[in-house]
C-alpha cells in the first residue's frame, strides 16, 4: 500500500508539473502574439502617418538643395522603425525629411507597380484611393473619391487600411512580411 501511495504522489507531481509547462507555454505564446500585434499596430500607426504628412513633407523640401548624406538616410530611416514616429524630427532636418520623402516615393511606385502587375481592379482601386487621398498634388476628400470611385465612404477607409498594411510590408520589409502575410 506505501508503494502504491508512493507512485499515486509520484504520477501526481508528474502531472502537476506537466500542467505548469503547459500552462508556461501557453502564456509565452500569447505574450509573443501580443507583442507582434503591438509591433504590427505602431508600423500600420507609423504608414498612415507618412501617408497623412507626405504633402506637407514635400512642401517642406521644396527647392531645397541640401546633399543628403548616407548618415542622414541612415538616421531617417532607422526612425521608421520606432514605436513613435516623431513627425517634427523628421521635418526639422531638411536632409532627413528629403530622404523620407524620396523612400515614400519610391515605396508608393513599388505598390502602383504591384497593384498594375496583379491585374486586380481591387488593388488598382486602392492605389488610386492612396494616391489620391495622399500623394497627388490635388487633395480629394473621402467623399469626392467614393463619388469618383461609386463606392460607399466606408468602402474607401477599408480600401485605405488595405492599402496600408501592403505599404507596411513594402517600408518595414521582411518583419512586415512576418507580421502581415
Amino acid at each position: 500500500m506505501v508503494a502504491l501511495n508512493q507512485r499515486l504522489a509520484e504520477e501526481v507531481t508528474k502531472l502537476s508539473a506537466e500542467t505548469a509547462v503547459k500552462a508556461a507555454i501557453e502564456f509565452l505564446e500569447k505574450e509573443k502574439q501580443k507583442q507582434q500585434k503591438e509591433k504590427r499596430d505602431w508600423r500600420l500607426r507609423n504608414t498612415k502617418l507618412l501617408l497623412k504628412h507626405y504633402r506637407s513633407f514635400v512642401s517642406h523640401v521644396e527647392g531645397a538643395k541640401e546633399k543628403v548624406t548616407a548618415h542622414d538616410y541612415a538616421e531617417a530611416i532607422e526612425s521608421l522603425h520606432s514605436k513613435e514616429l516623431a513627425l517634427e524630427s523628421i521635418k526639422r532636418s531638411t536632409q532627413r525629411t528629403m530622404v523620407m520623402v524620396r523612400f515614400v516615393q519610391r515605396m508608393v511606385t513599388v505598390y502602383k507597380a504591384t497593384c498594375e502587375k496583379s491585374g486586380q481592379q481591387e488593388d488598382l482601386r486602392r492605389y488610386r484611393i492612396i494616391e489620391n487621398m495622399y500623394i497627388s498634388e490635388e487633395k480629394f476628400t473621402a467623399e469626392e473619391i467614393a463619388e469618383c470611385e461609386k463606392i460607399d465612404v466606408s468602402t474607401v477607409y477599408r480600401n485605405i487600411n488595405e492599402a496600408a498594411k501592403t505599404l507596411s510590408v513594402l517600408i518595414f520589409g521582411v518583419d512586415g512580411v512576418e507580421l502581415f502575410g
